[in-house]
């Protein structure tokens, strides 16, 4: 009889033990913005790796995409060569995953179906909290500088010449959760020329920075807000005439696109991941005839770098809905 209360003393004390550890999980599973399936428990504002290897994923073949800012097949083909490097440093497979919205890129990584993506500045906190993405890397002239500039901008002899002459008109946002494509504009028009979108001026949304370029340039749209990282590189390709747009704003500089793995990857795969990218080699690469001002990847911290985004998110009200 006394051993079998002891066995029972045991079995009540082990049950004990594993309800306050779970207990003590769940005050530790800080989380923040992110969405309920995912840990903060360093609090640096991006998801943890699951505590249990079972929960890693070692994929066989590694699926990469760019922000669908601009067109899919032009960027399958600027990223080949950086794919082909990925692949013989993770002995991996890597495929080039051309996704049409910002929306389409967070579920693919939601749901497991994408494991590296670079994503637009604004959007960045939204793949974060909601889809797991962890940024570690961003583009960078040689010397370690980067960013870019939001511009608001029209057709080349419009009569609207500065931000005020914008009330009463239709301005082109690019999507919801693009930073210079509506947040940053929506925040520092209300703030410096007291004009409220939806109230003092229309708005449409284009899609994607291009086709508001392209809108502009092309006499469609009356005013548009775009990254002048993608107008300047339509206008390195002759894609649009310079000489047709005419800029009435420029921003203080943004951090750009931030590269980044989904939060469940395995360390090793993870790691070789990012040996990937700081050791590619830009010169002569599609990557820098196409980012021209860019010559090589640096490390970022989204607690910090990406600090002034969520602040323009705030000013706007914006909240990371994971639904």
């Amino acid at each position: 009889m006394k051993k079998l209360n002891s066995a029972y003393s045991k079995l009540i004390g082990l049950v004990f033990v594993l309800c306050f550890s779970n207990a003590a999980f769940a005050e530790d599973c800080y989380r923040g913005t992110l969405d309920k399936q995912y840990c903060d428990r360093d609090r640096n504002q991006v998801a943890d790796l699951p505590l249990d290897p079972a929960e890693w994923v070692n994929p066989d073949t590694i699926i990469f995409s760019y922000t669908p800012v601009e067109d899919p097949a032009i960027y399958a083909k600027v990223w080949d060569g950086f794919i082909k490097h990925m692949s013989e440093v993770t002995g991996k497979k890597v495929v080039f995953f051309p996704v049409q919205s910002y929306a389409a890129q967070y579920e693919a990584m939601r749901s497991g179906r994408l494991h590296i993506a670079g994503v637009n500045t604004g959007g960045n906190p939204v793949a974060v909290s909601c889809a797991g993405l962890v940024p570690f890397a961003m583009m960078a002239s040689k010397d370690g500088s980067f960013g870019y500039e939001m511009e608001i901008i029209v057709p080349m002899g419009s009569d609207i010449k500065s931000p005020a002459d914008i009330k009463g008109r239709t301005l082109a946002f690019t999507s919801p959760t693009s930073n210079s494509g509506n947040k940053a504009p929506s925040a520092l028009l209300k703030s410096e020329f007291g004009l409220v979108k939806d109230v003092d001026f229309k708005t449409v949304f284009s899609g994607k920075h291009d086709n508001s370029v392209l809108g502009i340039a092309n006499k469609d749209y009356e005013v548009a807000a775009i990254a002048n990282s993608v107008m300047n590189r339509m206008f390195d390709r002759k894609v649009v005439d310079p000489g047709s747009v005419m800029s009435i704003y420029k921003s203080a500089t943004f951090p750009t696109t931030g590269y980044g793995h989904a939060h469940n990857l395995h360390p090793e795969v993870a790691a070789k991941i990012k040996q990937a990218f700081f050791t590619f080699k830009w010169e002569g690469s599609e990557l820098q005839k196409e980012f021209k001002k860019e010559g090589r990847f640096v490390g970022i911290h989204h607690k910090s770098d990406w600090a002034v985004i969520r602040k323009i998110d705030t000013a706007n009200g914006v909240s990371y809905d994971c639904k």
